[in-house]
């Protein structure tokens, strides 16, 4: 995957597509769960919308079209991400007529973080190693890091001691 190739007019945003995949369990209440299990460039056919990709018994889906956005104030977020063992594209997904259907990606710790809070499915996913550049270059050029607060002064930092 070129990020290159795949990014928006702005060069803030790429668009890919999750592969979402249900895997059989063991449980008094279900006999599936899903799981996001990668991300790949956006087909050039993406206008057919989501399809069926199964492999041996494996039942996958690809969902394409969805828009991994970069923003200026998420910066110190993405450095966390790109700097950790393993860095992930968090894929936030909803559960529609038994189906898991991503509804956004991001690689903010933050952003995964606060949609995780919110109660939302949220999966990680490995970050493809061609858009690691493209983050770093971002996040580099946007981090600003945190002004350093002036030291008060207090009135009994002006008594001597004897």
């Amino acid at each position: 995957m070129s990020a290159e190739k795949h990014l928006g007019k702005s060069g803030s945003g790429i668009t890919l597509a999750v592969i979402m995949e249900r895997k059989p369990i063991i449980s008094k209440w279900s006999d599936h769960r899903w799981e996001a299990v990668g991300v790949v460039p956006d087909p050039d056919d993406a206008a057919a919308g989501p399809r069926e990709i199964s492999q041996d018994g494996v039942k996958k889906w690809l969902f394409p079209g969805l828009e991994l956005k970069l923003y200026g104030d998420e910066a110190e977020n993405y450095q966390l991400n790109i700097g950790a063992p393993e860095p992930r594209v968090f894929v936030i997904w909803r559960l529609e007529d038994e189906i898991a259907v991503p509804v956004m990606v991001t690689v903010s710790y933050g952003e995964a973080a606060r949609m995780m809070d919110a109660n939302e499915q949220v999966d990680g996913v490995p970050l493809p190693a061609d858009l690691f550049g493209w983050i770093e270059d971002f996040a580099r050029n946007h981090y600003r890091p945190p002004e350093e607060k002036k030291r008060r002064r207090y009135a009994s930092s002006n008594l001597k001691t004897e």
